[in-house]
């Protein structure tokens, strides 16, 4: 079995790093520069980049970050958020990302699955599916939760790996953020239809959540972002943090400082006394 990839996820508005709860009400919280350079010194296995404002009005700004990164950083890169376009796809490419990640612009059908990925190969190209449960029915949202469309999660899951997609994300959205849990019963029905590389995300909040999943579920590696980042905020340059011209930062002024604790390895070391195979 392929070691399981510990993957932090990082949202992005107005080149600050920001967190929300069901992919809404955005906290600001550093610079996401200094987080992702910790989390690779750390030992994730790969990053995540998403703007989180990109699809709902129709650009992504990550570029000067991602170009940034990818000359010190050397684990892949995947990159999301408002890419809308051949274009705009192979920009992004050409800024340093290993792969891209895309949504709203198939559910609009403003990208169609097949063009892309006979364009760029499907090694480079994931596919991220919001699923949000309600009433017992599984709907697939868009534009960050905003949004919900008509078609079926788990049907859609089937069609982009039929197309040829190289990986799927899953994003449980009433859990995200919340730090109680994946939700499980999801992740379990979509794991017996896909059969690329899949990817959990949402909900955890400790290492035991993280277990669980990968005990129970096929997958290929789980996407963190709360976990990490609540811990890591009590040391990551709070100097910059004070200085930053955006976001209402004075919450972060009262936090208790606590000792500088690797948590990717810490998760990891917890992982492989749980016998699952990860790499350290």
């Amino acid at each position: 079995m392929k070691p399981i990839r510990i993957i932090p996820r990082l949202d992005v508005k107005n080149n600050n790093l920001i967190k929300g709860i069901n992919l809404e009400g955005l906290r600001v919280l550093g610079n996401p520069y200094d987080y992702a350079d910790t989390y690779y010194k750390n030992g994730a296995d790969e990053l995540i980049f998403n703007d989180a404002i990109a699809s709902l009005y129709g650009i992504n700004s990550l570029h000067k970050i991602i170009r940034s990164l990818a000359n010190n950083i050397y684990i892949p890169i995947c990159v999301g958020g408002g890419l809308k376009s051949i274009k705009d796809i192979e920009k992004m490419f050409y800024s340093g990302a290993d792969k891209i990640y895309l949504n709203s612009a198939l559910l609009q059908n403003r990208l169609k699955l097949k063009e892309v990925i006979n364009h760029f190969g499907s090694p480079n190209i994931t596919v991220n599916i919001e699923v949000i449960s309600y009433e017992n029915k599984y709907y697939t949202s868009y534009l960050s939760g905003r949004e919900i469309s008509k078609v079926n999660p788990f049907n859609w899951a089937k069609y982009c790996q039929d197309m040829g997609c190289g990986e799927i994300i899953i994003t449980c959205v009433e859990n995200e953020g919340l730090m109680k849990g994946p939700g499980l019963k999801i992740f379990e029905k979509m794991s017996k239809i896909i059969k690329v590389p899949l990817l959990a995300h949402g909900g955890f909040g400790n290492f035991k959540h993280v277990y669980d999943l990968i005990k129970n579920v096929d997958v290929s590696g789980v996407i963190i972002a709360s976990l990490f980042h609540y811990e890591y905020i009590n040391f990551i340059n709070h100097h910059k943090i004070k200085s930053s011209k955006f976001g209402n930062f004075s919450y972060l002024n009262n936090i208790k400082r606590k000792k500088k604790r690797n948590l990717i390895l810490e998760l990891k070391k917890y992982l492989k006394k749980k016998r699952i195979n990860v790499r350290i």
